[in-house]
């Protein structure tokens, strides 16, 4: 008896890989088709109500679809797993394109910029990809959904909410924004500035009434003051300056005496304690050298109305460099339009809520540190992003589900 093996020929019902790899690299390739006609404009950025309408319309579109034509072999193969995942590569290979080249504005009739490859997150290729991978999952997921049955619950729960997030993720995008506001202390601001010099007005203002910053301790660094640069490397080891700590160079001990942490100098320039409003770190240390011959000799970090105090070591200098910033805060107060206020501690990932908007501790003047006269603030507002967190608790409940059914099963089986 021989076998005879027959192969299968191109769209031979029903599809498989090939035609579903084979339709995602033509839909890819008629995207940058469409970036390259379009002179590199990619898609259009609807907001509010607008994209809302439109992604409901998709839904309902695919959902109907699904259900009237779920017998149909084309319905079939476009909601089936070979397309799904054909389309998860095409866009997992784009994304890949996006890391790789910088993402920006670049010279106009580029070959880049023509096919969007310089904005490829924008651009028709990605959204098409997109939105055929929406339909492909919004497919499988309407013949679970109806006749609904309890034991689809788990898949429905984590493919609905995967479309959900990946949906409004995408869709809602044109509605972020994202502004940076500068207030100086005393005065308040409703002004914010995204990439532009054109400032956008917000409706609510902010007054700031202080500006606090909290270092950790100096450190004791070897300077080089004619290439203008510390010397790190030279130490044995980073030491945060308190009393009794001690460094050691080549042929140098350093040993504190005395650390005064909010301190100014007196007429005969000996430092004393003083408020941390206006102090700055104090240190007394000990200088013992290679000959044992050893002298004392006040640092300090200086301030912007004071010159550092430093101790000569040959042709370098000791010196006692300002602490890294352990915490920094702004006092304000926020008034919308309609004449409420909120007064409130803005902190470095503690962000308040005022009108749907997020307020963030952002920055301040670096040169200057903690004597800064005006702090940065970001002002982010994101309409879509409760969609956003449905969708992911969703996939959360779902993966909850499936262990939970696994583990009855198990037992079941025991």
């Amino acid at each position: 008896m021989v076998m005879v093996v027959v192969s299968r020929r191109w769209f031979q019902s029903p599809w498989e890989f090939r035609e579903s790899a084979l339709f995602t690299a033509v839909a890819v390739a008629g995207g940058f088709f469409v970036q390259y006609v379009a002179s590199g404009q990619g898609i259009p950025r609807l907001h509010l109500p607008v994209n809302a309408i439109v992604l409901s319309l998709f839904a309902a579109l695919i959902l109907s679809i699904g259900v009237l034509f779920r017998n149909n072999s084309i319905v079939k193969w476009f909601g089936g797993i070979p397309l799904g995942l054909s389309l998860i590569v095409a866009i997992a290979a784009l994304s890949l394109i996006g890391g790789i080249v910088p993402q920006g504005e670049v010279a106009a009739g580029s070959v880049s910029a023509l096919f969007g490859v310089n904005q490829i997150f924008s651009s028709w290729p990605f959204a098409l990809a997109i939105l055929l991978f929406l339909a492909n999952l919004g497919l499988s997921l309407s013949w679970r959904l109806v006749p609904f049955k309890m034991q689809n619950i788990q898949f429905v729960l984590f493919h609905a909410g995967f479309w959900i997030a990946l949906s409004c993720g995408i869709f809602g995008a044109p509605d972020l924004q994202r502004l940076v506001m500068k207030v100086d202390e005393g005065q308040q601001s409703n002004l914010g500035y995204m990439e532009s010099d054109t400032p956008q007005q917000l409706p609510f203002s902010v007054f700031l009434h202080d500006f606090t910053l909290e270092e950790y301790p100096p450190q004791l660094f070897l300077y080089d003051p004619q290439n203008n640069r510390p010397l790190q490397e030279r130490t044995k080891a980073t030491t945060l300056v308190r009393k009794g700590v001690k460094a050691s160079w080549k042929g140098v001990d350093v040993e504190v005496l005395d650390f005064l942490p909010f301190a100014l100098p007196t007429q005969n320039g000996v430092p004393e304690p003083a408020d941390r409003t206006a102090g700055v770190p104090f240190a007394r240390v000990r200088i013992t050298s290679a000959d044992a011959t050893s002298s004392e000799a006040w640092l300090s970090t200086g301030s912007p109305n004071m010159e550092p105090y430093a101790a000569q070591l040959g042709g370098l200098l000791l010196v006692m460099m300002p602490g890294t910033p352990k915490a920094f805060r702004s006092e304000v107060t926020v008034r919308d339009d309609n004449g409420q206020q909120t007064t409130a501690t803005l902190e470095v990932n503690h962000p308040i809520n005022v009108m749907g908007w997020k307020l963030y501790q952002m920055g301040y003047d670096n040169e200057v540190g903690r004597w800064s006269k005006y702090s940065v603030i970001e002002v982010v507002r994101d309409p879509w992003l409760p969609a956003v967190y449905l969708g992911f608790y969703m996939i959360m409940a779902g993966n909850l589900l499936f262990f939970w059914n696994g583990i009855k099963k198990r037992e079941v089986a025991s």
